[in-house]
């Protein structure tokens, strides 16, 4: 029985080159109301994507032409459409979820389409309660590197602006400093705790500047830094 309930307007990319793969996850996807568009070219993508505006990406690692971790920094320039890459190559899962890379999630072949179903209606789930919110006066442009709030542009540090992404694209979560150095120094260099709480305390200052009402960051003792409105 289709779950009307979770059915939504805009598409459901499929991007797998396997025929008989990308088939089941049409299958089962549309079985639960969800409408798809399958890829089976790395090449097809970005054209297709200038066009339509999908509601979820499954991105498949492995692709005839561009590869899906190309195709994942190129799509984060440009959207923050949700992302699930889909691998056989455990080794490459750390590099899905970084910051330079902007994935959501990620499955691991061989898995079960339920599975897949389950991971897209949460992150749907998510994507939707975020946006009945009351929209928040901050506006980021990811193509220029820029925020404003309540239109006055800040003046942000390349590694300010990712940090202040990697915050808002999941509101109410607690990342560690550790994590956070993981995803602004992908190059692995080693950096003390001290190193983001600076970058946390500057990009405070330059957000209270523009908006003194209001704080964003909010330290968590102990645990590390979360965005809340």
């Amino acid at each position: 029985m289709n779950d009307t309930s979770s059915t939504i307007d805009a598409p459901i990319l499929i991007v797998e080159d396997e025929p008989k793969l990308a088939s089941l996850l049409r299958d089962y996807l549309q079985q639960s109301g969800y409408n798809t568009h399958s890829i089976d070219h790395g090449d097809e993508v970005l054209p297709w994507l200038q066009q339509h505006k999908p509601g979820l990406i499954l991105l498949d690692l492995m692709l005839p032409g561009t590869d899906g971790l190309t195709l994942c920094r190129k799509i984060r320039q440009s959207s923050d459409v949700p992302v699930v890459m889909i691998t056989a190559k455990v080794e490459e899962i750390d590099r899905l979820l970084g910051l330079e890379l902007g994935a959501d999630d990620y499955i691991c072949k061989p898995f079960s389409p339920r599975e897949v179903v389950a991971r897209v209606k949460a992150i749907l789930r998510r994507v939707n309660r975020n946006s009945e919110h009351q929209p928040l006066p901050i506006a980021i442009d990811q193509e220029k590197m820029q925020v404003k709030i309540n239109h006055q542009l800040l003046t942000l540090t390349t590694i300010e602006f990712q940090l202040l992404r990697a915050l808002m694209k999941e509101p109410g979560r607690i990342f560690s400093r550790d994590h956070l150095m993981n995803l602004i120094y992908s190059d692995g260099r080693v950096v003390s705790d001290r190193t983001v709480d600076s970058h946390i305390k500057k990009l405070r200052k330059k957000m209270n500047e523009a908006s003194p009402d209001q704080d964003y960051i909010h330290s968590v003792y102990g645990a590390g830094y979360k965005f809340e409105a």
